[in-house]
């Protein structure tokens, strides 16, 4: 079992004009990250785009990820769904092709009740030996699920292992970190909360930043865990324009795919109803790249 810590992009699923999926353009970003230090990735997530690709698509990224990354790095495999019984599918289906951990949240349209998430996370784990990750996430789920609930399902079933916190409330992961150290690990899922999560006891980070500026968001990290905090605060302050832009903007998806095309990688469009960015957007995104770039070279005379 591979340890899970540090900064995870999640990537986006590239593609083509015609939107198909782009498979030697994933195989190409994920050696890409591979090259770039990074912790670990993960695949089939909301950044990928998981709402918007058939069964077929899914299970088809999957084993192109396992085989690509060959174990060099720790996977992650998004196995979200509306009904349990369809998670229970997706996350089966994620351990048998080599992934190393499933990302599940919650039912996102049916907007069950504290007790139906625990029932549902229980019996997608329990389907499963190897780890699971779930998912807080409220602004996408319209479900805020309440931290004794995040607290006591991982204490009872042993493979709910981690959780991916995306409130917004730094007091939610301070929480878990803290009650819940010896049984679960508390993963940043609000890019700009970054550092904040780290501070407050987060072993990780699922960063969508990451896909832009992954070996920036790894050594932030990094930093963080040689206790260089005035390192960590520099790298932090450099990329916070950017989390911030893709937090506020509704568009991560596209912002991503965008700035994947600009540095030369493997993006495409996203599929209907998400459009591309407007020209402002787009401005404002090669602006922040191109400060990103700046503080690079800068770092590179230091």
């Amino acid at each position: 079992m591979k340890n899970l810590e540090g900064a995870f992009p999640v990537l986006i699923t590239p593609m083509y004009a015609d939107g198909e999926v782009n498979e030697q353009g994933l195989r190409e970003n994920i050696d890409y990250f591979i090259r770039q230090g990074v912790a670990g990735i993960v695949v089939n997530g909301s950044t990928g785009e998981f709402v918007s690709l058939t069964k077929e698509e899914k299970f088809n990224i999957a084993e192109i990820a396992v085989e690509q990354v060959n174990g060099r790095i720790p996977l992650v495999f998004g196995t979200a769904a509306e009904t349990t019984k369809d998670a229970i599918m997706f996350t089966q289906q994620a351990e048998a092709a080599g992934a190393d951990a499933a990302l599940l949240i919650n039912s996102y349209y049916a907007h069950p009740k504290d007790e139906e998430v625990y029932e549902h996370f229980k019996a997608v784990a329990e389907s499963v030996r190897f780890p699971i990750m779930i998912y807080n996430n409220p602004f996408t789920s319209g479900v805020d699920i309440g931290t004794e609930t995040i607290l006591n399902i991982a204490r009872d079933v042993e493979n709910i292992t981690h959780v991916k916190e995306s409130s917004g409330d730094i007091r939610k992961a301070r929480d878990i970190a803290r009650k819940g150290k010896g049984y679960i690990h508390t993963f940043c899922g609000s890019d700009d909360l970054a550092l904040e999560s780290f501070l407050v006891g987060a072993s990780g980070w699922i960063s969508v930043a990451g896909n832009i500026a992954p070996r920036l968001v790894t050594e932030l990290y990094n930093a963080v865990q040689e206790n260089n905090l005035d390192r960590a605060w520099e790298l932090y302050d450099q990329i916070l324009p950017l989390c911030n832009f893709i937090e506020g903007s509704g568009k991560y998806v596209q912002i991503v795919k965008r700035a994947m095309d600009l540095q030369g990688l493997a993006g495409g469009p996203s599929r209907r109803p998400r459009l591309p960015l407007t020209e402002e957007e787009d401005a404002t995104l090669q602006d922040i790249l191109n400060q990103l770039t700046a503080n690079a070279n800068q770092e590179g005379i230091k």
